[in-house]
């Protein structure tokens, strides 16, 4: 089986909708989202309604909690506090009832893939892998971990290779691994919406279960739209200029 796997939208429909046109084209078996689709961006309704279209399963992230209420979200900054407040007060009845459901996480039937937001460690409190010391909070639970766990939330592509021991950060990260089958994997998918990486271009993955292989992939969209979006809105206009470097 092919999937398709994105996340951190953040209302970004211009960066979205490339990234569903693109894994229209590499046609997988099946799309996951792994959360964010709302804060920071200027299209909150219109991201909801694709992917909730489009995806099998959505994993709740931190801003969806926040604006679904699941959360509290009074420490956030100020900027990214009036970016959710805004969202929740636009947010349709149907994507906020959708939003209040999502699952803290997924274990795809048939396979030994789990999906959620940050770590799989305390999985309610969204805590961040992003480095190697980070993914060994997760070596006392190795056996209770997927062969692969795809996570979101750093928005950073990284690759961690684990043994009931050790962590090993793969460097690059590589655009493409066969998983080893005597290890397990944590790899964090990169951001849709607002990359972080000084590679402003969305990301996305594709894992095909059947050889192990994952792919990291990455699509140019219309950044000056998607910017313009979030300049309408009145939000932070950091929110904006900081799509056009990837950071």
């Amino acid at each position: 089986m092919r999937i398709g796997i994105f996340s951190d939208v953040h209302a970004n429909l211009e960066a979205l909708s490339a990234v569903l046109e693109a894994l229209r084209r590499e046609a997988p078996d099946v799309q996951y989202c792994l959360g964010d689709v709302v804060g920071y961006g200027g299209s909150p309704n219109e991201c909801a309604d694709l992917v909730r279209a489009t995806a099998a399963v959505t994993i709740l992230g931190n801003h969806d909690a926040a604006v679904a209420g699941r959360m509290d979200y009074s420490y956030y900054y100020e900027a990214a506090r009036k970016a959710l407040d805004q969202h929740a007060s636009l947010l349709t009845a149907e994507n906020m009832s959708w939003l209040k459901a999502l699952p803290y996480m997924h274990k795809i039937a048939g396979t030994p893939v789990h999906l959620c937001h940050g770590s799989p460690v305390r999985i309610e409190e969204f805590e961040y892998i992003f480095a190697p010391e980070q993914a060994r909070e997760c070596l006392p639970f190795f056996e209770d971990l997927g062969h692969l766990t795809m996570i979101g939330h750093s928005h950073l592509c990284k690759v961690f290779e684990l043994s009931p021991s050790e962590v090993t950060e793969l460097q690059g990260p590589p655009r493409s691994i066969t998983l080893r089958e005597d290890r397990k994997y944590i790899i964090s998918v990169g951001s849709v919406g607002q990359p972080r990486d000084y590679d402003n271009r969305a990301s996305y993955v594709l894992y095909d279960t059947a050889t192990r292989t994952f792919e990291f992939k990455r699509v140019e969209y219309d950044i000056e739209g998607a910017a313009q979006r979030i300049f309408e809105a009145r939000l932070e206009r950091h929110f904006g200029h900081r799509l056009f470097i990837g950071v």
